[in-house]
């Protein structure tokens, strides 16, 4: 019997984020939110209130509208979206031009969830706090593509002495592994499906691992002596 298809991999948010973040508070005036922006080259700063929580995120799209000039917004301001850009359009300070709530991340979320999230706000940063609100870091695009940097070289090495011969007190020389762009590709014979699942599941979250693509074989359950193919339930 065999395992076979295709598992991602799942670290946490707290391994890639950025702990030095930059931040406005609620009273932050107009002109120094854009000495900020410009100054870290940035297209997006949180904004905290007095106790430190997140209150808000103000970009460039927001200050963008007071360049744009109430004027272009006149005539047309029927929803409640065109009347939110024109507050912002007459707004000096963050609390008055940031996007409210905002959307964030926690650091114990997977590196999954943040990416699935910034695809689906269309956002290309996430705040990361904590259960009390407080911004503890900010996780990028960039940084969610960091657990991919490790060479494959290494990941192979990992998979063999780390995994198979450690964790598993498994013969790494019983094992066929290959690693190419982060992808690990392991065929051989276990004892048991469940060894087979285990196994794989170490390697899902093994450092720098893109994905996984068993051939991993076992005995079936009953009497008969050929081995059966088993695909796992499929990622989505």
């Amino acid at each position: 019997m065999a395992v076979e298809g295709v598992i991602l991999m799942d670290s946490r948010v707290k391994d890639v984020m950025t702990t030095d973040v930059v931040s406005v508070r609620e009273t932050a005036e107009y002109k120094d939110i854009v000495s900020v922006l410009h100054g870290l080259r940035v297209s997006a700063v949180p904004v905290l209130d007095a106790a430190d929580h997140l209150v808000g995120v103000v970009s460039e799209g927001d200050l963008m509208l007071k360049q744009a000039g109430q004027e272009a917004l006149g005539g047309y301001l029927i929803s409640s979206g065109r009347r939110g850009e024109q507050a912002k359009a007459a707004g000096v300070t963050a609390a008055e031009l940031m996007t409210a709530p905002a959307v964030t991340i926690g650091p114990d979320d997977s590196v999954a969830d943040a990416a699935r999230l910034m695809h689906d706000r269309h956002v290309k940063r996430l705040p990361v706090v904590d259960q009390a609100g407080r911004l503890v870091g900010i996780v990028s695009r960039v940084d969610l593509l960091s657990v991919f940097d490790r060479p494959d070289s290494q990941i192979r090495a990992a998979v063999r002495k780390d995994i198979i011969a450690r964790d598993f007190a498994l013969d790494p020389d019983a094992f066929d592994v290959q690693v190419t762009s982060g992808i690990v590709t392991i065929t051989g014979q276990v004892q048991n499906q469940a060894v087979a699942q285990h196994l794989l599941g170490a390697l899902r979250h093994a450092e720098g691992v893109v994905a996984v693509r068993s051939r991993l074989r076992f005995p079936p359950p009953g009497p008969s002596g050929a081995a059966v193919y088993l695909r796992p339930p499929q990622h989505r």
